[in-house]
């Protein structure tokens, strides 16, 4: 038998497991309780608008740019996984990819989610505080600073500058409370000193945009907020990252608003301000109202309307896109009555046409923004307002230069290119078509024309985009120019696929009895494996921490390894058990066609799987021989050495052989 002549080829002893054991703060008990709890779908719901298809749910990637949804989340499983970047872990995993938080911290905020008490297993010190990772402790920093802000309210100060103006705006307690909203006292270092009691250091200040160094004396600091009402700055699961702050006196030498620094945890443009109050009342209403400033968006909620955030008065970015683009395909844009400023902002309309949203536009009367409207007028006629003026942007843009166009034909050609750049801009070619026709119709031209010119601007893009690529290849391929290639695969790297194949046989159907036998398809891979020592470290941990579970008396499922504090052990088995396509079971229940899978013989996949894992450890052991045989004879050693090399190829290459015809592998 093939496997008997194999055994005399490999060493005996068992695999070392090196597991690394480190302090936790968190209970185990507070930990269990959170895994049992949390649900995938509720988790990446958060954060993504999810589609059901097939038994999974998918959405676009939050963790890379995409316009066709390639990130799957199994309910079945519990986990998820991007075919486009890789990304993949349980609901943990995925907080702490998103919001950037180490284990505790994603513990932590999954407890607080599920209303799960926290139990700290030993009381941490204010040392072991400091020795937190940076992005935590910057969290940690920012939030003592929201607080900060918001009891300076309540101060002599506070009262009487800082709530007075909030009461003049009309914001109610609860939304004073549900916003953070605060005051920054008059003075140089009121921050500073009550950060510095409470034991943060003056780096972390500084790196959380806080506090700022004097010019010429990097060894005088002050705070960077001062006599100014703050807005704090939420990310998306509702952590401070950053602050808007309003100055209330009439100071020329003052910017109206100072806003916090681009730090490790707080970008810009991937911030939409109010997103964090805003998100589920977007995914209920299917519509984002998007507005410039901190007050339009709490003037908003003032009148009951939820589902807006703001871009903070800058302009749109991608990263913002995206963000909305999580939770709904529709905004609608409200611009204040300024035909000459909204004219200048239309290039976020075609931004946001690019990534793929459906746009509609507001205007409000002159002189008017959404904050000054709604006081004016009262919440249901704002309401009303919305409702009856909000348009599509085809009519919304026409509407803009009709009567720059009306008497000047030239104007009108060059609205018309305008309008068709913008259709253009939009990926969907139905809703492209739907727009064309709108705008054939508002605009009184052919719709043949508008097809025409729109092609033309369609087809100069994709040579536009061509060209790029054509660039970018032309610079790889003389990158590529300097790496020398590898021509054939390696037998260690066939080896290395070999072992994946093993693990995943293992992971998948370990628990599976083999047919007519009284024994799970793990205990053959095992015995088979046993003595053979994984060449590739990942395959090799998994595979010691698979027989480690046995001998405590379970056979381990995919559970046990996406639930590992490993991230790499992790993405490797929610990689193995995540399959891209899943075939209908309408093929077999309304079509009668039915397909094999290697789970219909587990028997003779575990044989050839076993096999094969050995076939490829032989021809790696065969490399090896060449190559001290070449060596050997290179520096002339005795024949009889040479001799004794060269059996011990033949004796492997007679091995190789009896392997491949069990394989049915025909070599000519």
């Amino acid at each position: 038998m093939v496997l008997e002549t194999f055994h005399f080829l490999f060493p005996t002893e068992p695999l070392t497991l090196f597991l690394s054991h480190s302090h936790m703060s968190i209970s185990k008990l507070t930990t269990d309780k959170v895994k049992e709890r949390a649900d995938i779908v509720e988790v990446v719901g958060d954060y993504v608008q999810l589609k059901k298809k097939g038994q999974n749910m998918w959405a676009c990637c939050p963790f890379h740019g995409e316009k066709t949804p390639s990130f799957s989340i199994s309910p079945a499983k519990q986990i998820y996984k991007c075919f486009g970047c890789g990304k993949a872990g349980d609901p943990i995993q995925f907080v702490m990819d998103i919001e950037g938080l180490g284990f505790q911290e994603a513990i932590r905020h999954l407890a607080g989610k599920y209303g799960i008490e926290v139990e700290e297993e030993a009381t941490q010190t204010p040392e072991q505080n400091l020795e937190q990772s940076e992005r935590e402790s910057l969290f940690i920093a920012l939030n003592f600073a929201k607080d900060f802000f918001v009891k300076n309210l309540d101060t002599p100060e506070g009262r009487s500058i800082g709530l007075s103006y909030f009461k003049e705006r009309g914001f109610t307690p609860q939304i004073i409370q549900k916003f953070d909203l605060g005051y920054a006292l008059d003075g140089w270092d009121h921050l500073m000193k009550a950060a510095k009691s409470a034991g943060f250091q003056e780096e972390i200040l500084l790196k959380a945009g806080l506090i700022l160094q004097k010019e010429g004396d990097p060894t005088r600091l002050y705070d960077r907020f001062r006599n100014r009402v703050t807005f704090t700055i939420h990310n998306i699961s509702g952590k401070p990252i950053g602050f808007g702050a309003r100055i209330l006196t009439k100071d020329k030498n003052q910017p109206k608003y100072i806003n916090s620094p681009e730090t490790p945890i707080y970008h810009k443009s991937d911030v939409l301000y109010g997103m964090f109050q805003a998100k589920k009342a977007i995914r209920d209403q299917d519509n984002c109202y998007l507005v410039e400033g901190y007050t339009d968006v709490i003037s908003m909620h003032l009148s009951g309307i939820e589902n807006v955030v703001a871009s903070s008065g800058t302009s749109l970015t991608d990263g913002q896109i995206k963000l909305i683009k999580r939770f709904t395909n529709q905004v609608t844009v409200l611009y204040d009555g300024d035909n000459a400023g909204i004219k200048a902002s239309l290039r976020g309309i075609d931004l946001l046409l690019e990534g793929g949203l459906n746009v509609k536009a507001v205007v409000f009367p002159d002189g008017e923004d959404p904050d000054s409207f709604s006081r004016k007028v009262g919440s249901q006629a704002f309401h009303d307002y919305l409702q009856a003026n909000s348009r599509d942007f085809i009519g919304f843009k026409i509407g803009l230069y009709k009567e720059e166009f009306a008497k000047d034909p030239i104007r009108k050609a060059e609205v018309i290119r305008e309008v068709v750049q913008s259709i253009g801009k939009i990926p969907d070619p139905i809703i492209r078509s739907v727009y064309t026709k709108e705008a054939s119709s508002l605009l009184e031209i052919e719709e043949g024309i508008l097809l025409s010119e729109l092609n033309k601007s369609l087809i100069k893009t994709q040579k536009d985009q061509f060209q790029k690529a054509k660039e970018e290849k032309e610079a790889e391929d003389q990158l590529e120019e300097l790496i020398p290639t590898q021509v054939e695969i390696s037998a260690a790297e066939t080896l290395k696929l070999q072992e994946k194949e093993t693990i995943r046989l293992l992971i998948n159907y370990g628990w599976q009895k083999l047919d007519q036998a009284d024994l799970h398809l793990c205990q053959y891979l095992l015995s088979e494996t046993e003595g053979i020592e994984f060449q590739t470290p990942i395959y090799a941990k998994i595979l010691g921490l698979y027989r480690a579970r046995l001998n405590q008396g379970e056979i381990p499922t995919h559970e046990y390894f996406v639930s590992q504090r490993d991230a790499e052990v992790k993405q490797v088995v929610i990689d193995m058990i995540t399959p891209r396509h899943e075939i209908s079971v309408h093929w077999g229940e309304r079509h009668q066609i039915f397909i094999n899978t290697e789970s219909d013989d587990l028997a003779l996949t575990a044989f050839k799987s076993i096999l094969r894992l050995k076939r490829r450890l032989v021809q790696k052991m065969m490399e090896e021989a060449k190559q001290k045989i070449k060596s050997a004879e290179l520096e002339k050693l005795d024949s009889d050495k040479v001799f004794e090399l060269q059996q011990v190829y033949f004796e492997l290459k007679k091995v190789q052989l009896e392997i491949d015809k069990e394989l049915g592998i025909v070599i000519g």
